[in-house]
């Protein structure tokens, strides 16, 4: 195998391939990129055996066919070092990998091909072109309410919902709730729903840049693939039922508070300094056209901050983790936010005031 390429063309795709190899390997191979030339082609793929990535690249002039496995990160730091406008030449010898450029030469360990683990071909039980934009949006409207480490395995990742009209993405970590949902026209006779985990939810969002391009989405049992432009990605999913997200929104909430939200969020931004690290709950106090923030922690500091905001109704005393506002309020648009409240002991819902096609649901805590 013999290719030469340029830096920038290799870099691309090496980073992307990069992130999903997998760190604390448990076999020697996984920690490594595989390199294959065919023509005037080069394509690179990582795998962590959950998730699988295929980038291509084209070569400077026609190579030498063949297939290799190198380090990643090691290829990857190399490449990063080195001068803009660099031409690479990558060859095998025996059971090493030699790279040169100008002066620098650099010979890397490898493995054979053939110990590289491949995903199998998927049976797609649903096949949807989505723009680019639309399932962008969906995912940076609510990843960041996705569990991590949780127990309830099924939490640690992304219930994505394909209906013939409507692509929805939902999130939860049991304390909050993130649901987004945006119109498409997609050519199924059924909704589908699946859970893709965290680390695959956060390395598909990195290949969508191209507001005007598509992804093909499809959809089996096992998996999801996605290809987005030179790149193929592919995830098992998470075997597990994901709540019912439609319960679990409140709907009996009859005071609204409405705010400016840049505004609203400076003062819990201010407040949460001296909120308790651990926890970090505050108490909002809400009567007419007021809005109190308190925050205390266990070295008897206090913080509080009045706004002015449009509410009327009795007075509410309410806690929340500040940090689970403050994610909401950084995701939302417009200028104003609004939020339902029942009562001190029931879920709060949060959204855009005109309604907005994103909808969040947040716990409150006992203070």
């Amino acid at each position: 195998m013999k290719l030469t390429i340029t830096r920038e063309a290799l870099l691309k795709p090496l980073q992307l391939v990069a992130g999903v190899v997998e760190r604390r390997q448990t076999l020697p191979v996984l920690s490594n990129v595989l390199l294959e030339v065919k023509g005037d082609q080069l394509s690179l793929t990582g795998t962590d055996l959950e998730l699988e990535l295929i980038g291509s690249a084209t070569l400077l002039e026609p190579g030498v066919d063949g297939a290799i496995t190198v380090p990643a990160k090691k290829l990857m730091d190399i490449c990063k070092s080195l001068p803009d406008q660099s031409t690479i030449e990558i060859s095998q010898d025996d059971h090493k990998v030699q790279l040169q450029t100008g002066r620098s030469k650099f010979v890397l360990s490898s493995l054979p091909a053939n110990e590289f683990p491949n995903i199998d071909d998927i049976e797609a039980q649903a096949q949807v072109m989505v723009p680019q934009t639309q399932l962008r949006r969906i995912i940076d409207r609510t990843a960041f309410a996705m569990a991590q480490q949780d127990v309830r395995y099924y939490l640690n990742g992304m219930l994505i919902e394909v209906k013939p009209d409507e692509l929805r993405a939902v999130a939860t970590d049991g304390h909050r709730l993130a649901t987004c949902g945006v119109p498409v026209e997609l050519d199924i006779a059924d909704r589908m729903q699946v859970i893709v985990p965290r680390k695959a939810v956060l390395e598909l969002a990195k290949l969508l840049m191209d507001p005007e391009s598509s992804v093909e989405l499809s959809l089996s049992n096992n998996h999801v693939r996605a290809k987005v432009g030179d790149y193929t990605f592919t995830s098992k999913l998470v075997d597990g039922k994901f709540p019912d997200y439609e319960r679990v929104i409140p709907r009996n909430g009859n005071k609204t508070l409405i705010a400016d939200r840049q505004a609203l969020r400076q003062v819990f931004q201010r407040t949460a300094i001296l909120s308790n690290e651990k926890y970090r709950g505050v108490r909002l106090l809400l009567e007419n056209d007021n809005l109190q923030v308190v925050a205390n922690n266990p070295e008897q500091e206090q913080a509080e901050e009045s706004i002015g905001v449009e509410f009327q109704g009795e007075m509410l005393e309410i806690g929340f983790n500040v940090s689970y506002l403050q994610d909401v309020l950084s995701v939302l648009d417009g200028d104003d936010m609004k939020m339902t409240l029942a009562d001190a002991n029931s879920s709060a819902v949060m959204e855009e005031v005109e309604g907005g096609d994103s909808l969040y649901v947040v716990m409150p805590m006992r203070l």
